[in-house]
């Protein structure tokens, strides 16, 4: 697979809509990859935004009522155009509010765009199982990867869409075919905005290959990144291992385990 060399060669435009919390690491993990950030998320503009991009980031770690609408407009454009979208839906599992808007952007899916669901193993359930309620954006810590290994598949199954469940060990599926990605660091949980450095990972991949085989390479980049970066001023690190990863490392460290 060649997709860190395509993006460095291609540059994609990635439209990032995402939370003030972590702009500037998504914006940052797009470009360091060789793609290119757009972080726009004004209602009145998304919609050219969006025409104009290789696929689409919505993220729902900081909502506000702007935001919201930006959201829905940009989800709009990319159905229409055929756009690869990636939902990744934070806190959708404390808040009714985010839950209810993630489901109703699935429920306008459009079959033919090509779809990423991201979440943690908390979040993943949720959209699963709407009685289900967890505190914070923070993955409940008694969810282990064999209570969400059946879960994923079936949520990907419901919504025929491509879902990345992150937590002890990374699951990918798409309904038929999984796989479980051993790969990161204990590290990446001791700073926010890491969880969404991986969707703007998986956006910039998902832009050339709409498919699992890239968000298993794009997860599997991410965590090797987080391995490179372990020491002393760990984001700064981060982004200097990002920058340096390659396909060739990817084949050689990478963690997959097809099940």
């Amino acid at each position: 697979m060649n997709i860190c060399k395509d993006l460095k060669e291609r540059s994609p435009l990635i439209h990032c809509i995402t939370n003030p919390i972590s702009i500037m690491q998504c914006a940052n993990a797009v470009l360091l990859l060789g793609a290119r950030p757009i972080m726009a998320e004004h209602p009145d503009e998304v919609r050219e935004i969006t025409a104009s991009a290789k696929a689409l980031l919505l993220n729902f770690g900081n909502v506000t009522r702007d935001r919201l609408e930006a959201i829905k407009i940009s989800y709009d454009e990319a159905m229409q155009k055929e756009i690869p979208v990636v939902i990744d839906a934070v806190g959708v599992a404390c808040s009714e509010l985010r839950r209810a808007t993630v489901n109703e952007l699935l429920g306008k899916r459009n079959p033919k765009v090509p779809m990423l669901v991201k979440g943690n193993y908390s979040e993943i359930r949720a959209l699963l199982d709407e009685g289900y309620k967890a505190s914070g954006v923070d993955a409940d810590k008694k969810l282990t990867f064999e209570d969400m290994l059946d879960p994923a598949k079936e949520l990907a199954k419901k919504l025929d869409v491509i879902v990345l469940a992150s937590g002890e060990k990374d699951i990918v599926t798409d309904g038929g075919k999984t796989a479980v990605i051993a790969n990161g660091s204990k590290k990446l949980g001791s700073i926010t905005g890491t969880g969404c450095m991986l969707g703007a990972v998986c956006a910039s991949f998902f832009s050339l290959q709409s498919d699992i085989d890239s968000i298993v390479w794009a997860t599997a980049a991410f965590g090797i990144s987080g391995e490179n970066a372990e020491g002393d001023m760990f984001l700064m690190r981060l982004f200097d291992a990002i920058a340096e990863i390659d396909d060739d490392m990817i084949e050689e460290r990478k963690k997959v385990t097809w099940v």
